[in-house]
């Protein structure tokens, strides 16, 4: 397979690898490409895995260009990192569909976009024109599954620098015999000489829940077991501890779809504190536009650095070209060295206002933002205060703060999404349409708040009344209304096919109903055995049982109606 991507000043793609599609593979990787560095074409894909993958000329051309740090960044030997790049809409598989009707909100896949794993090496070769060997290993995938692709691609990349392509055909080979991306089940997948434990959360899920996987006992010729007790978190304190003054300042901006831009060192360095901050508020969903690394050669630059319609979007960046670019935006976090600092100085990552024309590239947050709440600092002292603490344990606690305070910031919005819900169920009715919940409205949630009485995790005060004005009118909010309501209407609709699968359809109960009423019964069963279409079970019998008790209690003039009707006729059994 060969593709051009742009003459000499652009990106080219060599032949790839000519092999048989992977079918489970696809529904864990979209494909896995090797990116190297050509001294007349610059970066070039060496080899797409499968062969029979097909990518976008743009598409390729922003792979390429991501795969390699920027020229500014300083980065040299092995660095892993990741980025998120626009693809064209594909349709996703059954189980990726099953898997986001499992999955919480926050790991739902966008078919718009793709997660790119990266592990690029830089080395001096004095044999080479340029004097370095540079050469990157990406893994491409839609699902946000980080901790687990981390693993993977270094896995591959340590084994494909000493053996070259026969690593990516091993692991692709693995991966094609997992088992199925199914949130809440223990999953052992074996990978490249061990095997990998571990679990996708649920959406039902209590948050932030510790997992056991004991494998004391464990046995497998597969090779020693790996846990990874965490499949889709970054380390949110080694990524944000020169920033902890400013974290709950964050919080509210990355609640509130405020544009921030980081500008990190490296690579690895902004992809991590990029996904933290989208992380920072779960389990409420980051509906914005996410780029954990991002530069001057991605094909939505024009789009994203305009100053026009310039929305809620959290950006990573290294190259120092973007603080004269990107100056007047409004919120920007600046950190220093590629571990983002010593915990122990993070107070010196001082807030700097500025008048949106002038940015230096030294650490600090430059904001002229007004935070709605009073400073938590009894979260700092938590953290420095104990003296030296394994990183886990501090990330621990990090997540747990921010956990429970956008719990306890969400609750009042759940408790008045429950008056509107809660006599829904009691309108559900055979002969009626499904009820329909009203209209959020933010003057009545306020009185409800008001007579409740706001309160925040910690007892943290402050102008929450406007916070929440704030946030209701934000993308983040929207998704969790939209997602919210599907929720209920699912709930709805379950309960519905329920009643419609259990209740009394004998005569006596026909007879006393009108005759469209009854006309309109059928059509529900007749659309509910539709739905259940292919699917063998319980509920499709009960329906179908239901529908043959109609036609069998109703009078002979309405049978003869509903038979004239030939859709309705097939789906009789007499």
């Amino acid at each position: 397979m060969s593709a051009a991507v742009g003459g000499k000043t652009g990106m080219q793609t060599r032949p790839s690898l000519d092999l048989p599609p992977l079918e489970r593979f696809t529904d864990w990787v979209r494909c896995i490409c090797v990116v190297t560095f050509d001294l007349e074409l610059g970066q070039v894909i060496e080899t797409i895995y499968p062969g029979d993958v097909e990518l976008t000329p743009q598409e390729k051309l922003n792979i390429c260009y991501m795969a390699f740090p920027d020229s500014n960044s300083g980065c040299t030997q092995d660095t892993t990192y990741h980025f998120c790049t626009r693809q064209s809409g594909i349709s996703l598989s059954a189980s990726q569909e099953q898997y986001c009707r499992q999955a919480p909100t926050f790991l739902q896949i966008n078919p718009n976009f793709l997660y790119g794993f990266v592990h690029f090496r830089q080395q001096k070769n004095p044999l080479l024109p340029r004097g370095y060997y540079q050469k990157s290993l990406v893994v491409l995938t839609v699902l946000p599954l980080f901790g687990l692709f981390y693993h993977v691609v270094d896995t591959i990349a340590a084994q494909f620098f000493d053996n070259g392509e026969v690593a990516i055909e091993t692991g692709c080979h693995h991966i094609d015999h997992w088992k199925l991306p199914e949130p809440g089940e223990i999953l052992k997948l074996p990978f490249m000489g061990s095997v990998i434990h571990c679990r996708i959360p649920l959406r039902s899920d209590t948050p932030q829940k510790q997992l056991f996987m004991d494998t004391s006992s464990y046995q497998s010729t597969s090779g020693p077991p790996i846990v990874l007790p965490t499949i889709h978190e970054t380390n949110f304190y080694e990524s944000l501890k020169s920033s902890l003054t400013h974290c709950q300042m964050l919080w509210e901006l990355v609640l509130l779809n405020e544009p921030v831009v980081v500008m990190a060192p490296t690579p690895s360095a902004s992809s991590s504190i990029v996904q933290s901050l989208c992380s920072i508020i779960w389990p409420l969903n980051y509906a914005s536009e996410v780029r954990p690394f991002f530069t001057i050669h991605d094909s939505d630059f024009m789009e994203i650095t305009s100053k026009v319609n310039r929305s809620g979007i959290l950006l990573g960046l290294t190259n120092p070209f973007f603080s004269k670019t990107l100056c007047d935006w409004p919120h920007i976090l600046c950190v220093g060295d590629a571990n983002g600092g010593q915990m122990l100085n993070a107070e010196k990552l001082y807030k700097k206002p500025w008048d949106g024309k002038t940015l230096d590239s030294k650490p600090g947050f430059y904001s002229q933002y007004k935070p709605y709440l009073y400073t938590d600092k009894s979260l700092f002292k938590k953290l420095v205060n104990i003296g030296s603490r394994p990183d886990n344990v501090q990330n621990a606690i990090l997540r747990r703060h921010f956990l429970e305070l956008t719990q306890c910031f969400m609750i009042p919005l759940e408790r008045y999404l429950s008056t509107l819900i809660m006599p829904l169920r009691k309108q559900i009715s055979l002969f009626k349409a499904l009820p329909q919940t009203k209209p959020f409205c933010f003057d009545d949630f306020l009185q409800m708040l008001q007579q409740s009485g706001p309160t925040l995790s910690g007892g943290i005060k402050g102008d929450i009344e406007g916070l929440y004005r704030k946030f209701v009118n934000c993308s983040n909010f929207n998704s969790w209304l939209k997602s919210r309501l599907e929720d209920v209407d699912r709930e709805l609709r379950e309960s519905h096919l329920e009643m419609l699968c259990n209740t009394d359809l004998s005569h006596d109960i026909i007879s006393t109903r009108q005759q469209v009423e009854v006309v309109d019964l059928v059509l529900k069963l007749k659309d509910k055995l539709k739905d259940l279409d292919g699917k063998s079970n319980e509920k499709r019998r009960k329906l179908q049982n239901q529908l043959n008790s109609v036609m069998r209690s109703v009078d002979d003039e309405l049978k003869s109606l509903l038979l004239s009707n030939g859709a309705l006729r097939e789906a009789f059994e007499l």
